[in-house]
């Protein structure tokens, strides 16, 4: 299947959870990362339950803290 991740179409097999993709793309801290699929964030506790759909448009998202 085709998905989009961070702006870049790529192939993924049918069935990836949204846990695998986070490990396959290697994304630093995946603890602390906000994802948005379809510009829709997903709760923590359904990101383990989550599995993409051919089309989909993923987004990790960092907050970052700081100031004056």
């Amino acid at each position: 299947m085709t998905i989009t991740v961070a702006g870049e179409k790529k192939e993924y097999k049918d069935g990836l959870t949204l846990p695998e993709l986070i490990e396959l793309e290697n994304v630093e801290t995946p603890q602390y990362v906000t994802v948005s699929i379809n510009d829709e964030f997903i709760e923590t506790e359904n990101k383990d339950k989550t599995v993409l759909k051919e089309g989909d448009s993923v987004e990790f998202l960092y907050f970052m803290g700081g100031g004056q």
